[in-house]
């Protein structure tokens, strides 16, 4: 803002920060505009801070030379195993946990939020508590849709499940829609594969004789082996397990090279998930999805029709890892006193949740299904 220059008369005082924006008994601000006092919160699309009482934007602030650094993933967990050598997220930052579906989120300065964001169900704002010591965070991907568009892309969404029931799609997801960030842990690996199998290529034979002749298929087996080098970059887990995986599987992909080193301003107004799938647990996982992708590889490389694989060994080098948060909206709505849950990837929009099924429709397709089977069957006995 530019200021005035001596001629200039002077400006009126900013007007005081609003009631509902001031913070809590005991808890100063942690983003605080500097015209007005009020809460700044991120703008989705931008790396920048607004003030929704007085309009007042600012960047979003990063330490010089900062970057999103990877880790040595076995000197973490060495560390781990020791219960050293980790910090906070941020000073003074706090914790909730949802006493109906054990959530547990974290977030900065004052929280406006009464209900949980994966269920629904209230959180009692006085049980906040300090966060425990955890994992730095590395990076975090800013939100790039904002929540009216995530509600468009939500109608978009009910429209589209045909075998929903009629009164669904007609009323749509209704509810609070939150945002926050989900934590997850990214891997890279270097390996060396060597695999031991062997190849099958189909042939056909003709066996029998007059009436009886036919053309049966067989499989002539060889052996087959090799090795090869692959690296992994970013191989994403989610550390935590609140929601269902395929739920999360459908958000992908996420545009992970947007992602800007750490800072506490860009979790302004928002949530965020506190992973309770530790490191090693998440490396697990990595690992067993890596060694599925290595079999594949090597089932393409082997050839023919079929692959049998005896044996893979794999040799592991360049182990980092890095801990990041990733933004999305999250509705908890009901429809005839059962509870469904539907998520927005907040950079990409892409849907996906929960959704209640049309018996009807379900049984008239069956039916459909059932009959036309019958017609072909009726026809093959006609001829």
């Amino acid at each position: 803002m530019a200021q005035p220059d001596a001629g200039d008369v002077a400006s009126p005082p900013p007007p005081p920060a609003p009631p509902d924006a001031q913070a809590g008994p005991g808890q100063g601000r942690t983003f605080p505009c500097s015209d007005c006092g009020a809460d700044l919160v991120l703008v989705p699309g931008t790396r920048a801070l607004r003030c929704e009482h007085c309009g007042h934007e600012q960047p979003l602030t990063v330490a010089d030379g900062a970057a999103v650094e990877e880790h040595d993933l076995q000197a973490a967990l060495d560390r781990l195993a020791t219960r050293k050598g980790t910090a906070e997220l941020a000073p003074g930052r706090q914790e909730l946990q949802c006493p109906s579906c054990g959530a547990a989120v974290s977030f900065e300065g004052t929280l406006t939020s009464s209900a949980c964001a994966f269920c629904g169900g209230p959180i009692q704002l006085d049980q906040a508590h300090a966060s425990r010591v955890r994992l730095p965070v590395d990076g975090v991907l800013p939100f790039g849709v904002d929540a009216p568009a995530a509600r468009a892309a939500l109608a978009t969404w009910v429209k589209k499940r045909w075998f929903a029931p009629r009164g669904f799609k007609q009323r749509g997801v209704s509810g609070d829609l939150r945002g926050l960030y989900l934590p997850f842990f990214t891997f890279d690996a270097m390996t060396d594969a060597a695999y031991r199998g062997e190849r099958g290529d189909h042939y056909t034979v003709t066996v029998g004789s007059g009436d009886n002749k036919r053309e049966e298929q067989r499989t002539r087996w060889s052996e087959s082996s090799g090795a090869f080098q692959r690296f992994f970059d970013d191989v994403l887990v989610p550390a935590f397990g609140t929601l269902p995986g395929p739920l999360l599987e459908h958000l992908e992909p996420w545009p992970l090279a947007g992602c800007m080193p750490f800072t506490p301003e860009a979790l302004a107004g928002k949530l965020a998930h506190t992973y309770d799938v530790e490191l090693g647990g998440c490396f697990t996982r990595a690992r067993a999805r890596i060694e599925d992708d290595l079999r594949d590889e090597a089932r393409e490389r082997i050839g023919g029709d079929e692959q049998r694989i005896h044996d893979l060994r794999v040799g592991w080098a360049g182990l980092t890892f890095k801990h990041v948060l990733l933004p999305v909206w999250l509705l908890a709505y009901r429809y005839r006193d059962r509870s469904y849950r539907v998520a927005v990837n907040a950079c990409t929009g892409e849907v996906h949740g929960e959704r209640p099924w049309s018996v009807l429709k379900l049984g008239l397709v069956a039916a459909l299904a059932v009959a036309a089977i019958a017609f072909w069957a009726w026809n093959q006995v006609s001829w």
